[in-house]
């Protein structure tokens, strides 16, 4: 539908025409990249993403359990290797030698730490590997629900490549970010709370000692922190905006070259490539100045701790030892290693955060809602009237102007005029893909607005100028319109359509799988497909528009039987260019910059002399068969 909007085209600026040539239009285009982004709120952010882990409670115990005891393992391991070593330095002192039955034993306690170590830390990772990916999946599929239920307009102002983007890239950042981070955060600040509680236990001075630069460290990181999150979600923008421009150029990849673009196009998606690889860069960058600065302090905290216990060894403090400070050299190392860890999440955390942010954005969205009240349409008669409806698309600028129109069942109501006329729009109105601003629009005399829109929609069958094919076989394309339907319902529809012959043809028949939208058949054949589907749907309304524009003469003449059998009993509306095809009309409207201008039969229309009498005429006078 966005796609035939014309006369949002024409009127409404430009929200559904979104051209290969778009990237040039000013603020579209890489120009945008030094735009400052930052998160708009990441506490509640996070908070929502945590939120999918709290219906895993029992499983996310488990895994704060593993690492808790991988963390006790790795501090009792240090301890063991101290004393092994006071053993070995008081053997060497003593008159008795080493007691190697102790050191033994230790050993083989150590042996066993670590088999049991690595085997939490394994089952661990697994856990949270399998929680990530369910919850990416969950966080997925509610968001694709989500974009099933938003309204038109959305899609008109929202590249589909950037939806795409929110849906695989950025769900896939949020599951990679959990997988790998969330256990490393764990564990890193179990490690952290561990390690400082031992090294306390250990020696009290040491510990003051070591500690000297760990506000320097702490402010750092919020700055880091600071700086890095307006970057990150730069990428995560940048990234939409890359894979929307790239959408679009593959899916109008036959305009770009008719008219031989394909080095504009290329120079622009290096740009867009370009823009996203140097704010990766600065991303990475910034997030990656905290390992340095951390391996520097703790390097530096290493140096003045071994000068200074070497000292108290020497003057012979009570509580430290060699084995001491040997222990308390590794509980330091150990306590810098998850601060890097954490450091190093930093980037990955951002990331993540960035990306659920603009998931979150998008189920935000004001989804398509029926009216308090609403109930199911059932059976209709298909009595169709307009009663004064106004409509725009940008508040301010109408489109439709007090539309007044009747269709009775069985009658066939063509409507026609230029592009941007608002014929397009009449039937957004019918179908609720739009709201009207005020007037009623009545089936069988009660207003559309107390009927669901999904049930208002089953009720009605379109045909349009371009239509849709998915990448199925033929048979589940028809089905489409009924998914029960049966074999001998397909043949039959296919056959009033005139498509059962072409298909035939096909190596597989019905069984045929088409590709991207039908790219293996004929525009005309792929016609034909959407109007044996509205035939299958066989529906109380029926809405054509331009449905035999890409028809050849001859198979639109074959077909013209088939389409006055379908129509029979029936309420139609035709949207028509091709002035010869709506002669037998009850009723042809006539639409200029959205008002009824003029209606009637044709022969009427004809004899009246007017705007369609000008159409018709120069329509068959020039030879051709758009009326523009």
């Amino acid at each position: 539908w966005q796609a035939m909007a014309d006369n949002r085209n024409a009127n409404a600026g430009n929200s559904a025409g979104k051209s290969f040539m778009a990237a040039a239009r000013p603020g579209r285009g890489p120009a945008a990249f030094g735009a400052k982004s930052k998160l708009k709120n990441p506490k509640i952010t996070l908070k929502r993403l945590m939120a999918y882990l709290a219906g895993k409670k029992g499983v996310m115990i488990a895994v704060l359990v593993l690492c808790a005891i991988t963390t006790l393992i790795s501090v009792v391991m240090t301890r063991l290797n101290g004393q092994v070593v006071d053993l070995i330095d008081k053997g060497i002192k003593s008159a008795t030698g080493v007691d190697m039955r102790r050191i033994i034993t230790l050993c083989i306690v150590m042996l066993t730490l670590v088999t049991v170590s690595a085997s939490s830390n394994f089952f661990s990772n697994r856990v949270m590997i399998k929680i990530a990916q369910r919850t990416g999946a969950q966080i997925r599929d509610e968001l694709f629900a989500g974009v099933q239920k938003l309204p038109l307009s959305y899609y008109d102002k929202t590249p589909s490549g950037d939806i795409m983007s929110r849906v695989i890239n950025d769900v896939d950042n949020i599951s990679m970010s959990l997988s790998q981070s969330v256990t490393q955060l764990v564990s890193g600040i179990i490690s952290l709370v561990g390690i400082l509680i031992a090294m306390f236990v250990t020696s009290w001075q040491l510990t003051l000692i070591g500690l000297v630069t760990a506000p320097l460290l702490f402010l750092l990181m919020r700055l880091l922190i600071k700086v890095s999150q307006p970057v990150f979600v730069n990428q995560q923008r940048i990234l939409g905006q890359l894979n929307g421009y790239g959408e679009e150029i593959i899916t109008a990849q036959k305009a770009v070259f008719l008219f031989s673009q394909e080095d504009r196009v290329k120079k622009e998606f290096a740009r867009y490539n370009n823009g996203l690889t140097k704010s990766a860069i600065i991303a990475q960058s910034v997030s990656g100045f905290m390992g340095p600065i951390n391996n520097f302090t703790g390097n530096l905290n290493y140096f003045i701790v071994t000068l200074i216990g070497s000292v108290l060894v020497i003057n012979g403090t009570p509580g430290i030892t060699v084995g001491v400070i040997f222990a308390f050299l590794i509980y330091l190392k150990n306590f810098t290693q998850p601060l890097n860890q954490i450091f190093n999440l930093v980037s990955t955390l951002q990331q993540s955060l960035a990306g659920a942010e603009r998931v979150f954005e998008v189920m935000d969205e004001t989804p398509e809602r029926d009216r308090e009240g609403a109930v199911a349409i059932g059976e209709i008669e298909g009595k169709v009237e307009f009663r004064d409806v106004k409509f725009s698309y940008v508040a301010g600028k109408e489109i439709l102007h007090g539309v007044n129109l009747s269709a009775n069942k069985g009658y066939t109501v063509a409507i026609v005029g230029a592009t941007g006329a608002g014929k397009t729009t009449i039937i957004n109105m019918l179908t609720k893909f739009y709201d009207i601003d005020s007037g009623e629009i009545l089936i069988d005399g009660k207003n559309i607005d107390t009927y669901t829109r999904r049930s208002l929609r089953d009720r009605i069958s379109i045909v349009l100028q371009d239509t849709y094919l998915f990448s199925v076989s033929i048979a589940d394309n028809l089905r489409y319109a009924k998914p029960d339907a049966t074999d001998e319902e397909l043949v039959a529809a296919a056959k009033l359509a005139n498509a059962h012959g072409f298909i035939m043809q096909l190596e597989r028949g019905y069984d045929t799988v088409l590709s991207d939208n039908g790219a293996n058949i004929s525009q005309g054949q792929r016609q034909l497909l959407a109007i044996a589907r509205a035939l299958l749907a066989d529906s109380s309304i029926l809405i054509l528009d331009e449905a035999t524009s890409s028809i050849d003469t001859k198979t639109e003449k074959d077909i013209q039987g088939a389409m006055l059998n379908l129509m029979q009993g029936k309420t139609t509306f035709v949207i028509a260019h091709r002035l010869s095809t709506i002669k037998n009309a009850n009723e042809i409207v006539v639409l200029d910059q959205g008002n009824v201008v003029e209606r009637g039969t044709h022969d009427e229309l004809l004899a009246l002399g007017g705007r369609y009498a000008d159409m018709y005429n120069a329509q068959f006078a020039t030879g051709s068969f758009t009326a523009e």
